[in-house]
């Protein structure tokens, strides 16, 4: 693997998980938007849970490269979700948030798969 792939996906991680967390802790600049798009409270911990879950996963899958695409598929398809939801919530001026995490999990698959 690229040194490139490496820091882009260690970066990646850091950034996801450093979002899991607040979510997790439940960071008013995290929790505040997700009332205002209607998920419910319950899924707070679940949602920062599978952010977190991903961000490892992405960190093993430097060395097993099969856990690092499964973690990287599932981001992708939890911050495609993250769009779809900000746009069913007519807030399109926050639609780019869950895309600044979503291009570079897709980043990191790509570098990864080109390696």
């Amino acid at each position: 693997m690229s040194t490139t792939a490496v820091v882009v996906t260690v970066l990646t991680a850091a950034w996801v998980a450093f979002s899991g967390f607040s979510l997790l802790r439940r960071a008013a600049f995290v929790t505040e938007p997700l009332t205002q798009y209607g998920i419910p409270q319950s899924w707070w911990t679940l949602l920062g849970l599978a952010k977190t879950a991903g961000a490892l996963g992405l960190l093993v899958g430097l060395a097993i490269p099969a856990i690092g695409v499964a973690a990287g598929i599932g981001l992708v398809l939890y911050f495609g979700g993250a769009v779809v939801t900000v746009l069913r919530a007519r807030s399109y001026k926050t639609v780019a948030f869950p895309v600044l995490y979503l291009a570079p999990v897709i980043a990191a698959l790509a570098l990864g798969h080109a390696a």
